[in-house]
């Protein structure tokens, strides 16, 4: 956590709140759309093979109907300020967006050592996501449920993100579960506890597709549990985010983006897309290939800058090395010009000096309304003229200030968690535990965890 905040203006935010919500109901639609009549395939709007060719476009969640609609219950969208000032959005992340947790973690640091000036500037609150996504997922519930149960699965504790599932779980009051404590039965899931079995209605889950459930996607994983899917499937327990939001994540998708937004919504994006070269194109490959060494080329199933090369910081070896890559496989690229974030002031070598950010604005989506975070998490590259700001990287966080709140004076009341556990019952492991632990900790290392 660097102290020093990034602060936005509220007339900033009026920009920022509304685009990013155009863009999470656009997401919505086009992931309703796809998995559905694939009207933007027939009315020629992308391609196609763009979505047949995507890995996370999953057939199977064709017949899983979302019990309110939402297939995007939590989103986190990444937005940079180019040179000139304007908003961008750099990436979609509609699977699993992770760090909200710095968010929440920032501001509770933040408002302990400067306690006043939150109500002196009218610093807008952001402790309430917890409760604005518990409030998103019981809306979530198969229908005729009045009390559901709510449970977020985690891969386990040598997930990157384990943090982050404890957070959401704890300031939700709900259950945090591994795959190991659930169990199917009937056509629904159920939560192994001490005081035994318990209906599961929604699963808040931070494991992705292909570990979700072994009888559908990978046999070997032990991280989520037999039969979800078929659940799903019948509608007795939603999962959320929904299978298969990965597509819409890719990112040669993202570049169809504004005219998917006026396709579906019949509007102008409030948020403009960089640049970007799809190099399935022989035109646009040919064209990068010639300035790759000035370009920024990032693999479309990417996440946590891995993959990302910067062509003018890049070394002889590393642009020959991408331009092989991309040459095998065009598709699987996108190329963008360097967009020279916008900078803010940070503490380093003992003084303020400016350093890159960018902006992940969280959203969530209860069907009725999509409601922003006012803030979300401000991601800063740490060393002078570095561009790539993920943690995952070497990034560091800053907290994120917008302004326009009620000014008062005093500190900020923080809300209390209203947390009961009934805790998970121990489910039998392995013969041989070495064994288990380690093969436990490879998946869970394997998953998309912390992409912030």
């Amino acid at each position: 956590l660097d102290i020093v905040p990034r602060v936005v203006g509220a007339d900033e935010w009026e920009i920022i709140s509304p685009g990013v919500a155009q863009r999470v109901r656009t997401l919505e639609a086009f992931l309703a759309d796809v998995y559905g009549s694939q009207r933007c395939v027939t009315d020629g709007i992308i391609p196609r093979s763009l979505i047949t060719t995507s890995q996370y476009f999953h057939r199977v969640v064709g017949a899983v109907d979302p019990a309110n609609g939402v297939r995007v219950h939590v989103s986190g969208i990444d937005l940079v300020r180019d040179e000139r000032g304007i908003w961008r959005v750099l990436e979609d992340n509609v699977r699993v967006p992770s760090g909200v947790s710095y968010v929440l973690s920032n501001r509770r640091a933040m408002s302990q050592m400067f306690p006043d000036l939150f109500g002196a500037m009218g610093v807008r609150p952001v402790l309430e996501y917890s409760q604005r996504l518990r409030s998103a997922l019981a809306k979530a519930a198969p229908e005729g449920v009045e009390d559901p149960s709510i449970v977020v699965l985690t891969p386990g504790v040598f997930n990157s993100a384990y943090y982050e599932h404890s957070l959401l779980a704890r300031t939700m009051g709900v259950e945090l579960v591994e795959g190991r404590d659930l169990e199917t039965h009937a056509g629904r899931v159920y939560m192994r506890t001490t005081a035994g079995r318990r209906r599961v209605d929604v699963i808040y889950r931070r494991v992705d597709d292909e570990f979700l459930d072994p009888v559908v996607f990978r046999s070997d994983s032990a991280l989520g549990a037999p039969g979800i899917i078929h659940a799903a499937r019948l509608g007795n327990v939603t999962i959320a985010n929904a299978i298969g939001n990965g597509v819409a994540d890719d990112k040669l998708i993202y570049t169809y983006m504004p005219e998917l937004t006026r396709y579906y919504l019949r509007e102008d994006p409030i948020l403009p897309n960089v640049d970007t070269w799809r190099l399935e194109d022989p035109e646009a490959l040919a064209e990068v290939m010639d300035r790759l060494h000035e370009l920024v080329t990032k693999p479309v199933d990417g996440a946590g800058g891995k993959g990302v090369l910067i062509g003018p910081a890049a070394t002889k070896n590393e642009l020959e090395n991408a331009r092989k890559h991309i040459l095998e496989d065009p598709r699987g690229w996108i190329a963008q010009p360097v967009v020279q974030l916008s900078t803010v002031p940070t503490l380093a070598n003992g003084g303020l000096e400016p350093r890159h950010v960018d902006l992940r604005p969280f959203a969530i989506n209860d069907g009725d309304d999509v409601w922003v975070l006012p803030g979300g998490l401000t991601r800063v590259a740490l060393q002078r003229g570095q561009l790539i700001v993920n943690s995952s990287q070497g990034g560091g966080s800053k907290d994120t200030w917008v302004l326009g709140g009620v000014r008062h004076r005093g500190s900020v009341p923080t809300p209390e968690s209203r947390v009961e556990f009934s805790g998970a019952a121990p489910v039998p492991q392995s013969a041989h535990p070495e064994d288990y632990i380690h093969g436990q900790q490879q998946m869970q290392q394997q998953q998309q965890g912390s992409t912030c």
